[in-house]
């Protein structure tokens, strides 16, 4: 349905927690999937806080930038998925962040490539969040903010956080309306810390409101440090309570603005494209618009093996379009990707002429289209993570024989000339610590 920005900044708004709790909350059709990336170019928090370092960090975003330049951007990204559905069935996915801030200058030419991909997918059933955390709305990842259908930026309600907001969203404004699809574009997700209302805060920035979600730092930090999620009193609790409230906002808004942009669109959920990328839409064997019931794709399941390429035709699998001058396949479309520091995609393979039959039509912005086939793009997907163990206690009285094994407390080594004038008991001094 949508790509959706959100937005952090200075004083740590929890724009990552809330992208979390949106994930968990998004209303999904039969069908439908949704895929939340962390491009924040200070680095990723999910792996080490949500999932407690239970997945190793060989997966990510920091391996998209090696794959964009060999041209295999659209096939890469599917092996970098992290299942993190509740039931375990791949509906809400994440590609983790960078685990090092120092990786952020080798995506430079790989933001917009990424951008134009993530549009892309939309159109195969996905919703992307995008969690550009406190500065991914500026410099060169600013392209995913430029291209969203909303940017939702987190406040507090605090002074403080208010004053540090204001500049930021002006200067977020002009550049979506100069660079971007519209200042309209952007929203407030409120965080009520402080004593200012939600109308009240609308009202002073002149931005809509997209959902008011409440200070608890205990349902929270199950999102940014770990916990059960499937726990029912999480589940019900009144952050996820209001996350999804929010979660439809941001759709409405998404239909309005979608609507305005394209008053002829074919259904109020069609997004606005140019019209070398209707085209592409439309052709024979193309994907069309997102239909209301489920998406025709089977879905395989992340132990089934993804089937190698064939030189013989016939359709591309799911997610991997074929490469090359020509697209293999029968009437099934395929593109090639860009070289290195080059922005933008070229044209579907079917629409170049067999070699020495004219000229070919020169690339226009268009989002990748990505074939369908027999095999869904997630046989590649990372095994969901195991659920969180309680932490074992770290400091414990020494107890009785039959708990050796239960991390007892190790005394210190302390001999009969250190003893007199030791103030305290040594035991004492090492729990202290």
């Amino acid at each position: 349905m949508a790509v959706i920005a959100v937005v952090g900044g200075p004083g740590a708004p929890g724009a990552t927690t809330t992208a979390l709790a949106l994930l968990l909350a998004w209303p999904l059709r039969p069908g439908r999937r949704i895929l939340l990336v962390e491009a924040d170019p200070d680095g990723g928090a999910v792996l080490a806080g949500a999932l407690e370092g239970r997945v190793e960090a060989v997966y990510g975003l920091r391996n998209l930038a090696v794959a964009d330049r060999r041209g295999l951007l659209a096939q890469t990204i599917w092996e970098q998925l992290i299942d993190l559905s509740p039931e375990g069935n791949a509906e809400r996915l994440l590609l983790p962040g960078l685990t090092d801030p120092a990786q952020a200058p080798g995506l430079a030419y790989t933001w917009e490539p990424l951008a134009e991909l993530l549009h892309g997918i939309e159109q195969q059933g996905y919703d992307v969040i995008v969690d550009l955390g406190r500065s991914g709305a500026t410099g060169t990842s600013a392209v995913l903010a430029r291209r969203a259908d909303v940017v939702a930026v987190t406040v507090r309600s605090t002074l403080r956080g208010l004053s540090a907001a204001r500049p930021r969203l002006a200067a977020l404004g002009e550049d979506l309306a100069a660079a971007g699809t519209g200042a309209d574009a952007l929203g407030l997700l409120l965080v009520a810390e402080g004593p200012y209302s939600g109308a009240e805060v609308s009202r002073e920035f002149g931005l809509p409101l997209l959902g008011v979600l409440p200070y608890a730092t205990r349902t929270a930090r199950v999102l940014s440090d770990g916990g059960d999620t499937t726990d029912r009193r999480f589940i019900r609790s009144e952050l996820m309570r209001t996350a999804r409230s929010a979660a439809d906002e941001v759709q409405l808004l998404v239909r309005r603005r979608r609507q305005r942009l394209a008053p002829n669109a074919a259904s109020a959920g069609a997004p606005a494209v140019a019209p070398a990328a209707a085209a592409q839409l439309s052709a024979p064997g193309g994907p069309g618009p997102a239909a209301a019931g489920p998406v025709a794709v089977p879905v395989a399941p992340p132990s089934v093996p993804v089937p190698q390429a064939s030189s013989a035709p016939g359709p591309a699998p799911y997610g991997q379009p074929a490469y090359g001058p020509t697209g293999q396949g029968q009437g099934q479309p395929g593109y090639a990707q860009p070289g290195y520091g080059q922005s933008g995609y070229a044209q579907p393979a079917h629409a170049h002429p067999a070699h020495g039959q004219g000229e070919a039509e020169p690339p226009s912005y268009a989002p990748p289209v990505i074939t369908t086939g027999p095999v869904a793009p997630l046989a590649g997907l990372a095994p969901q993570p195991a659920a969180p163990a309680p932490f074992p206690a770290h400091v414990q009285a020494a107890g009785p024989a039959e708990d050796e094994g239960q991390y007892r407390l190790q005394q210190p080594m302390v001999t009969n000339d250190q003893i007199e004038g030791y103030p305290y008991n040594p035991g004492e001094v090492l729990r202290a610590r």
